[in-house]
């Protein structure tokens, strides 16, 4: 859902008090209010990610939301990020290593549109969006040959970016 229809800056967005859930894109303020399965697929990609971060000192930090300042009118709130270094603050002016966006019906369009060009713009070394109704991962990694990878039924969702990291797509969607 739109909150706003006047472009507001970054600043201004965090200067506000939007309801939780709101995020800023292309200088617009949109909320969601995720369903429960949305949030049980976020808990599992964050457990995944938690527990690898564990196995090893150095494999960053995992959190949720925030405020990623992607640019002067894109501020996100990703539904999981992980990144190699743990940011401080209540903002952090630049995008996590790896985002996560799990697919709601009012947001997907946001999440595979402009979402996506912010995060390959930023720099964002890689994107998760999570497509509940097929199933499936969309993947994209920043210098890859191909542009979204698909990954499925049967198969492991890993990251060159985590070491030893793997998530069964068929445990993820169990439920």
């Amino acid at each position: 859902m739109t909150v706003t229809t006047t472009r507001i800056s970054s600043d201004e967005f965090l200067a506000g008090d939007y309801p939780i859930g709101s995020e800023l894109i292309d200088g617009v303020v949109h909320i969601n209010d995720p369903g429960f399965r949305h949030q049980r697929l976020c808990g599992r990609c964050y457990d995944a990610l938690r527990d690898w971060t564990r196995t090893d000192a150095g494999h960053g930090e995992v959190g949720w939301g925030g405020n990623w300042v992607l640019s002067d009118s894109h501020l996100y709130k990703p539904d999981v990020w992980w990144t190699a270094t743990p940011p401080d603050g209540t903002r952090h002016d630049g995008p996590p290593d790896l985002a996560v966006e799990v697919r709601s019906p009012g947001t997907w369009r946001l999440d595979i549109g402009p979402k996506l060009a912010q995060y390959r713009a930023s720099g964002t070394r890689e994107l998760w969006l999570v497509d509940t109704p097929a199933s499936t991962v969309l993947v994209h990694r920043a210098g890859g040959a191909e542009d979204l990878v698909e990954i499925g039924s049967g198969e492991e969702l890993t990251s060159p970016l985590l070491s030893g990291f793997a998530l069964e797509i068929d445990a993820l969607f169990a439920g």
